[in-house]
């Protein structure tokens, strides 16, 4: 039978852990697997995002030998964001584990084990939906916590900015939808200045991207897309227009769409820092000032031994440095 006594074995101090919930099967979200975000461990609970407010104006003429216009310098500013502490806890009772025929010492530890593998790919499962959830906030410019109203931040609030939309009125059979894109890709460049981008991205709702693909003036162009190779696809993982990539975005928490169903959000993508996830220590003393990780675990035995209690944590934060470039779509 296997004992409560096994749990003091290194396979289960808060490195073995720690290791192991890291190098459990990743299911990412859409988010998480197309990379859009750079990862940083950071060795502070708080990151700070300096802002450099540059404004450009034309040079008026003057006289020869007449003094030329002051140039003051760019104005500095730092913005902080506190990383979110997202924990999970797990008990594993003692009639788990003592229910469990082992043979030999070796099995014993190899089927505890494997209980406890089990539990932590649940509640990493858990954070790895918070995590994928904050990031489309901070592509929306407000990270909100699960309940869906409470804000934990506020991109254009940080930054002093506001938000740029464009709305493409489906509803309108005649209106020029490729005018409407090229418009809004024209709000990205400029809020982008001189920061080159390599693609672009519209996450859709599916809503969203009905309206898009349906309209007379797209229908027949998205027809001709599904006719070629893509046919034996799945058209809502991608389809190309005005320079555009439009998907269809699917993800929601407690009933609550990750993505409204009157939105799509356009997206450069390849621009360096443009989004990035850190991720802070873990409040453990063993973790106290080093570089933080996606994910820690740790396990402790419970009172009078009836148990293990197991917790698995992330500490994020997940930033748009330029809130502005990211353009809001809307139906109508």
């Amino acid at each position: 039978m296997a004992t409560l006594d096994i749990f003091h074995d290194d396979a289960f101090s808060v490195q073995s852990l720690t290791k192991a919930i890291n190098e459990q099967p990743y299911v990412p979200g859409r988010i998480g697997a197309l990379g859009l975000f750079e990862e940083e461990g950071v060795s502070t609970t708080t990151v700070s995002v300096e802002k450099v407010g540059e404004t450009l104006a034309l040079v008026p003429a003057a006289s020869r030998g007449a003094p030329g216009q002051n140039v003051t310098g760019d104005k500095r500013s730092l913005v902080d964001f506190q990383t979110v502490h997202l924990p999970q806890t797990a008990t594993i009772g003692a009639d788990e584990v003592m229910g469990v025929r082992a043979f030999g010492s070796e099995g014993e530890l190899e089927t505890v084990q494997n209980v406890v593998n089990k539990r932590l790919a649940k509640m990493r499962r858990r954070i790895d939906a918070t995590i994928e959830y904050q990031r489309i906030g901070a592509i929306k410019g407000q990270i909100l916590d699960a309940n869906g109203s409470t804000v934990i931040a506020d991109m254009f609030t940080k930054f002093g900015l506001s938000q740029q939309t464009k709305a493409m009125v489906f509803g309108t059979n005649t209106t020029k939808i490729r005018t409407k894109v090229l418009e809004a890709k024209r709000l990205m460049e400029d809020a982008l200045g001189n920061a080159m981008y390599t693609g672009v991205r519209a996450f859709c709702s599916p809503a969203f991207f009905d309206a898009l693909t349906t309209h007379d003036l797209v229908e027949k162009y998205f027809i001709n897309w599904q006719s070629n190779e893509t046919l034996r696809q799945d058209a809502r993982a991608g389809f190309l227009f005005a320079g555009v990539l439009w998907e269809e975005y699917r993800g929601a928490v407690g009933g609550v769409d990750f993505i409204a169903s009157t939105d799509a959000y356009l997206v450069p993508e390849g621009v360096p820092d443009m989004f990035v996830t850190h991720y802070a220590p873990a409040d453990y003393v063993e973790t106290a000032n080093t570089i933080g990780l996606p994910y820690y675990a740790k396990q402790e035995l419970v009172r009078m031994g009836k148990g293990v209690e197991l917790e698995a944590q992330s500490n994020p934060i997940s930033i748009c440095t330029r809130p502005r470039a990211v353009i809001k779509l809307t139906v109508a």
